[in-house]
């Protein structure tokens, strides 16, 4: 099952927010693989298959170094088609000088690193879901440690020329204020489910039986604010819902009181914690 296209929803494109946008290009080129989509002089859209751009960057005016202990973006996920995609990229970085963080999550094999401007970015491949363990609606997942010499097997140094064409933006990962509020939000209002959660201090929700669309966690504490407007950091996400799916879900948000803007067209939201989400089909 693709559980990055509809009827499923899923997370089709994160919109960040950095410092310098000359810095932040040639780093989302040379380091991670995108291209360049579109490009004005205080943004970029960023492609894996020249078509659909699934990160935009951007730099405010008046932009501020990325604030700590806030709510916002943790990570975005970049979702490789294979594992041997992944093991290419493992060299590459070693070329690069790039440190990384890794964990086995059992659903999956994921690298860790952040950009110039302390963005969190994940780069990771699923294993096969016929492997992932489910306990009813609840998948298993671990913060083991990455078999790092029997990944590179699968690989080879030098291969690696840019993200493939099949890549998609996996899922993100948010700092938000608190976890009930939080887990209402995006089950009623979204129309989430909850596929695996450490008590208060993280959720990892999707559609589709998929691992996670979108994690979220409170360990940059309870009741943290959010980030002020023109720092570096998330500035929105995109939702993509099936065909005309959006219309239900405004009634939903509405329903449990959450703030949704129309114009143009197009829908928008903020969940509980201040991120804000754009609701697409």
């Amino acid at each position: 099952m693709n559980f990055h296209q509809k009827p499923i929803t899923f997370v089709s494109n994160i919109t960040i927010k950095v410092e310098n946008i000359d810095r932040s290009i040639a780093f989302y080129k040379n380091i991670v693989g995108f291209n360049v989509l579109k490009r004005t002089e205080t943004s970029a859209e960023l492609t894996a298959d020249g078509i659909t751009g699934i990160l935009t960057v951007e730099q405010p005016e008046a932009v501020l170094p990325k604030q700590g202990r806030t709510t916002g973006l943790y990570h975005f996920a970049i979702l490789l088609p294979s594992r041997k995609d992944l093991a290419n990229f493992v060299y590459h970085t070693v070329d690069v000088g790039l440190e990384l963080g890794a964990s086995d999550h059992l659903v999956s094999e994921a690298l860790y690193f952040s950009d110039p401007d302390g963005n969190g970015i994940e780069v990771y491949q699923d294993r096969d879901p016929s492997t992932w363990t489910w306990n009813g609606d609840h998948v298993n997942m671990a913060v083991d440690p990455l078999d790092f010499e029997d990944l590179l097997q699968e690989g080879e140094r030098g291969a690696w020329q840019g993200l493939p064409k099949q890549t998609v933006m996996g899922h993100i990962h948010l700092h938000v204020a608190d976890i009930p509020t939080t887990k209402h939000f995006y089950e009623k209002g979204l129309g989430f489910e909850t596929v695996s959660q450490f008590g208060n201090q993280a959720l990892f929700i999707s559609k589709g039986k998929y691992h996670h669309h979108i994690g979220l966690n409170t360990w940059n504490g309870v009741g943290a604010l959010p980030p002020a407007e023109n720092s570096a950091g998330l500035k929105h996400f995109t939702l993509t819902y099936a065909d005309h799916a959006v219309e239900d879900v405004v009634k939903q948000l509405r329903a449990i009181g959450a703030i949704v803007e129309q114009k143009d067209g197009k829908a928008s939201t903020v969940d509980p914690s201040g991120n804000i989400i754009i609701l697409s089909y």
